[in-house]
């Protein structure tokens, strides 16, 4: 059984979803921005002064 099928009728039909969504919601399309990553905490330096002074 041989099945011989053009590559743009199987290719427009996987894409076919794709353009339809775009469509509807334009390009690019409004997903929400990625979560801002929160400021690292900041790191103590030890206090070389002090412990000379003991």
């Amino acid at each position: 059984m041989q099945i011989n099928l053009n590559w743009k009728k199987p290719l427009f039909y996987l894409l076919l979803p794709v353009l339809l969504f775009l469509c509807f919601v334009g390009f690019p399309p409004p997903f929400a921005p990625p979560a801002a990553t929160k400021a690292a905490q900041e790191q103590s330096v030890p206090d070389e002064e002090n412990k000379i002074k003991k």
